[in-house]
């Protein structure tokens, strides 16, 4: 048996070619998302874990800068713990406990995570630690006895506002004062010099030591000078930023360098410096603590391993995944292409010329919705189809009346039966009038398909449009014993093409008045609403029958076929309507009941986009 497409080239083979492509490219694709979304997870776990670590550092360091004891230190332990999740704990450096945030978790960790020593900071862990840390590896936050009292610390912060005021007023230096560990304050010229000679004098006077940095300084410089002495090394004098003179320097030259001296006695210098830091600050801060940070359950690091039965079990689970995804392709593929056949014969059918052509709908996947959309647009052909017939005929029935009737006079004139005058040429004149309204009508409605309909919008007033609509009218109405009333509220406007709007509402009102029986009325409204203005023609003649409003809109539709172009009209006044109405953006509706009357409603936006 012949097949009707090649296998190659069936819908079934490539729909099942394309699966495993997806199906294998899904797997890589997963894979390599896996590995990357997990080392990106252990990277940034990690990086968390450092951050962490630093920040359990530098908060228990500087603890211990301002504390002579761990005493209390629990107060900071807790909340610090819960905050990064961790276990925190302290011991002496000789394993006595000092704090612990989970004592219940089980035993310490067997290797420290660092050891807490305000006089020997680890560089290391303090990495954009907010308190820098200077060569002596003293953290700057333990004061010791240069802790400034309340009334020398006022004293200073006067100093130094009066810096601030006179380097931003004199200078127009963005200076800020900053104040220190010791309760000094200390100017910042950010984007500036720090030496900028600007304001000497008061800086001068702010820089000068107080009687507490001097008591302390000459304690300091006892201890350095001793040290040195033991060194046979000659003395020298520390300043408050710990930069060291030798005392044989002259006024001019009082902070020389270490590069300026002995590069070994520079270094003798320095070490004694710091000893002497150390064994002054003794006192005042807290002794050496070992620190032990863990996760709750009391492990100190958390491993990955992909081992070879963890790489078995995802070579497994790609495996099936794959067989999966082959399998139910295959059920998919048989399933798709048996209404797709069906959708292909009744598609066949349509072209060779039956209308009627349909297919069965089963289920609700997406094949259904297809075969319901090709239902539809059969059926919406076959009805299009009778509409063109219709509107031909339709045509051709309007266009042949007046071309009849036009014909028939000029040959009885033309045959002297009838004489040619002036109230035949009105007749003549009256016929022609219509013809030509016809294929106006006509032409506005092949604009209005085409998107044709050029529109020459501007600001309408509408009480003043719905009166023109109205007097224009006005002598139709009278003549069949109509009242005809205007109704406008707060005069609305809105921003349409005058001419085009005139014809849709002088389209509703004619309409109205020819189906509206003596001594009814026809009422034409407006309001505006919501961003919107509505425009309403109400009337109280005949109505229209339930059956036959969805197809008020259609052209060249009457309720009544026996109706005459004169007192029916053409048929195509409500079609332009809505087309008039569409191109502005608006909508068009009807409300009607039988022997009651018909309302046509019309709602335009106020601003078109």
């Amino acid at each position: 048996m012949r097949r009707e497409v090649p296998l190659h080239r069936s819908l079934l083979l490539r729909l099942l070619a394309l699966a495993v492509l997806i199906a294998v490219g899904s797997i890589a694709a997963t894979a390599w998302l896996a590995v990357r979304t997990t080392t990106g997870a252990i990277r940034q776990e990690q990086g968390q874990a450092l951050a962490d670590d630093a920040r359990i550092y530098d908060t228990l360091v500087g603890y211990a800068a301002t504390h002579p004891s761990w005493d209390g230190v629990d107060a900071t332990l807790q909340p610090l713990a819960e905050q990064v999740g961790r276990r925190i704990t302290l011991t002496t450096e000789s394993g006595a406990p000092l704090a612990d945030s989970a004592p219940q978790a089980g035993p310490l960790p067997t290797k420290p995570s660092a050891t807490i020593d305000a006089l020997a900071v680890d560089t290391a862990l303090t990495p954009g630690s907010p308190a820098a840390v200077d060569a002596a590896r003293i953290d700057p936050r333990a004061a010791g006895p240069y802790l400034l009292p309340p009334n020398e610390r006022q004293t200073l912060h006067d100093r130094a506002d009066q810096a601030v005021l006179c380097l931003r007023v004199r200078a127009r230096i963005a200076a800020v004062a900053e104040q220190g560990a010791t309760g000094r304050p200390r100017i910042a010229t950010p984007g500036t010099d720090p030496n900028d000679p600007s304001c000497g004098l008061v800086r001068e006077e702010l820089a000068a030591p107080t009687a507490t940095e001097r008591k302390a300084l000459a304690q300091l410089n006892a201890l350095v000078n001793t040290c040195l002495a033991r060194r046979k090394i000659a003395p020298v004098n520390v300043a408050l930023d710990w930069t060291w003179t030798t005392r044989s320097a002259p006024a001019a030259d009082s902070r020389r360098d270490v590069t300026e001296v002995d590069q070994d006695q520079g270094q003798a210098v320095n070490a004694c410096v710091g000893t002497s830091r150390r064994e002054q600050l003794l006192p005042y801060v807290a002794p050496a603590a070992t620190l032990f940070v863990s996760d709750p359950g009391g492990r100190p690091t958390t491993t990955f391993d992909l081992s070879r039965a963890n790489q078995a079990r995802i070579a497994a689970v790609a495996g099936l995944v794959l067989l999966v995804t082959v399998g139910v392709t295959v059920l998919a593929g048989v399933r798709l292409t048996r209404p797709l056949h069906a959708l292909t014969g009744a598609a066949q059918r349509m072209r060779d010329g039956d209308g009627a052509a349909r297919v069965r709908v089963t289920g609700r996947d997406e094949i259904a919705r297809l075969a319901e959309a090709f239902n539809d647009m059969s059926e919406r052909r076959e009805h299009l189809e009778q509409l063109r017939r219709a509107m031909v005929s339709d045509i051709a029935h309007e266009l042949r009346t007046p071309v009849t009737t036009i014909r028939g006079w000029l040959e009885a004139a033309e045959d002297g039966v009838a004489p040619m005058d002036r109230r035949l040429v009105s007749s003549l004149l009256e016929e022609a009038t219509l013809l030509q309204h016809v294929i106006a009508d006509l032409q506005d409605l092949a604009e209005a398909d085409a998107g044709a309909l050029r529109l020459h919008p501007e600001t309408v007033y509408l009480a003043d449009l719905l009166g023109q609509v109205a007097e224009a009218y006005r002598v139709q109405a009278g003549r069949a014993g109509v009242t005809l009333a205007l109704r406008v509220d707060s005069d609305p406007q809105v921003y349409a093409d005058p001419v085009r709007l005139r014809q849709a509402v002088g389209n509703l009102v004619g309409n109205a008045v020819r189906h509206t029986p003596a001594g009814g009325s026809v009422t034409i409204s407006a309001r505006a609403a919501d961003g919107q203005v509505i425009i309403a023609v109400a009337d109280t003649g005949s109505g229209i029958s339930p059956e036959h409003l969805p197809r008020v809109f259609d052209r060249f539709w009457r309720a009544e076929r026996s109706r005459s172009r004169q007192t029916g009209g053409s048929g195509l006044g409500l079609a332009i309507v809505r087309k008039l109405v569409e191109a502005h953006q608006g909508t068009v509706e009807v409300q009607s009941q039988p022997a009651k009357g018909s309302t046509f409603t019309v709602h335009l936006p106020t601003h078109p986009r």
